[in-house]
């Protein structure tokens, strides 16, 4: 799997990061989040308050985002909750970044169906684009991590950059969505075969054919 990021020093962290604190808008927003749970359940709210951290942090810096040490610190401590607490959840979810990442932080998922299908060849195309797994291009535009299953394997093989997936890829296609993420444009999310809108099999649906255009009661037909 990915080789371990380096975690910045401490101390050159908590001088860039020790006075971090919520803007206005998200402060807001993480009232709304806490307001959610009941008397006594604040500290359900850690993990999307990490969320919000993590791309508060990614604002600043014009990247995906990362959580250093202050910041879980800083959430810790709006939530009442020992530091360990909220470390703890940084490290066991994956959606969490320990260490500087690229404006895009792309995650090949290497599972057994995505390697079935391919992956190998995704993989091939981000290294090809000098990318390495564990590491941040000089650029800092892209970091290239592999992950365990995210969930796509219908339409594998599959990566997840930023908050987007991009499924049935090949090396041609994922080369493709690299250039355009680098021209600085969007590319399209979801499925890359022509003519395919979600998971259906290749040049249409072979049943529940009526449920393409509009929610068809199927108990008549029965």
């Amino acid at each position: 799997m990915a080789e371990t990021s380096i975690i910045p020093d401490e101390t050159e962290t908590r001088a860039k990061w020790g006075d971090f604190a919520f803007t206005p808008a998200n402060l807001k927003q993480a009232k709304i989040i806490i307001a959610r749970y009941p008397a006594g359940r604040q500290r359900s709210a850690v993990m999307p308050l990490l969320d919000l951290a993590q791309r508060q942090v990614g604002a600043e810096t014009q990247t995906q985002g990362w959580l250093p040490v202050p910041v879980i610190e800083y959430v810790a401590a709006m939530l009442d909750m020992p530091y360990m607490r909220a470390y703890e959840v940084a490290t066991f979810y994956t959606m969490y970044n320990l260490a500087p990442v690229g404006r895009f932080h792309v995650q090949v998922c290497g599972t057994t169906p995505c390697l079935l299908r391919g992956s190998d060849d995704v993989m091939a195309a981000c290294k090809n684009k000098g990318m390495n797994k564990g590491k941040t291009t000089p650029d800092g535009l892209f970091t290239l991590t592999e992950v365990e299953c995210m969930g796509n394997c219908s339409s594998a093989p599959m990566v997840q950059i930023n908050d987007d997936n991009y499924e049935d890829l090949d090396f041609d296609s994922m080369t493709s969505i690299l250039e355009t993420l680098a021209a600085g444009e969007q590319p399209k999310p979801g499925t890359q075969l022509p003519g395919r809108h979600t998971v259906e099999p290749q040049g249409g649906p072979t049943t529940l054919k009526e449920m393409v255009g509009k929610n068809h009661d199927y108990r008549g037909d029965w």
